[in-house]
């Protein structure tokens, strides 16, 4: 039996499900060394990495997470929408550079609006945000823009947001976090 998911499995997948079941219904799997301590096992148990939307996204955009970074989710479905918000202005107030996956549905259209209102309590309006919807899919589109101008309607299931931290930047319609490298170092170009 498989068990597919888009993007990579364990991030926001299918596989922390399948190990949920597993450790619920108390069936003997195998580790990932291979060995039970035991001869028979009910099943086995491989997760396959994917590319995470979070890296496709930023593929597409440049290098916006070139420095610390932390992925939300604002689907509200398995994690009460209180505990959502204490994460984004806790990443927020951190600097930290956001991916953002479940960003707005039909169901809960609203949720993304209320995020970008505690960001902006931590941003500035100005601060860049990339939308890249279907990633390296078929339909493929991004948008890069600011968290004051962000088009909220353009957001769906599909699309990732990566929201800067304060020393992202635009840059001839690439989005770029720099890491320090050019604080620090000397690099020069020789001709």
């Amino acid at each position: 039996m498989a068990i597919i998911s888009s993007g990579d499995a364990g991030i926001y997948g299918m596989a922390g499900l399948v190990f949920d079941l597993c450790h619920e219904r108390n069936l003997l799997i195998s580790s990932p060394t291979g060995e039970t301590g035991q001869e028979a096992v009910d099943f086995s148990v491989e997760v396959i990495p994917g590319v995470a939307a979070l890296n496709a996204a930023a593929s597409l955009v440049g290098a916006p997470l070139m420095h610390d970074f932390a992925a939300i989710s604002l689907s509200d479905h398995l994690t009460p929408w209180e505990v959502i918000e204490k994460r984004i202005a806790a990443a927020a107030s951190a600097d930290f550079v956001l991916a953002v996956y479940n960003p707005r549905s039909k169901t809960r259209p609203h949720l993304l609006a209320k995020a970008r209102k505690i960001l902006l309590e931590h941003r500035t309006p100005d601060t860049p945000v990339a939308i890249v919807r279907a990633a390296t899919r078929a339909g493929q589109w991004t948008c890069l823009t600011t968290l004051a101008n962000m088009p909220l309607e353009e957001v769906d299931m599909q699309s990732i947001l990566l929201v800067g931290n304060s020393k992202t930047y635009l840059w001839k319609g690439w989005m770029i976090t720099p890491r320090g490298y050019l604080e620090k170092y000397s690099v020069s170009h020789t001709g």
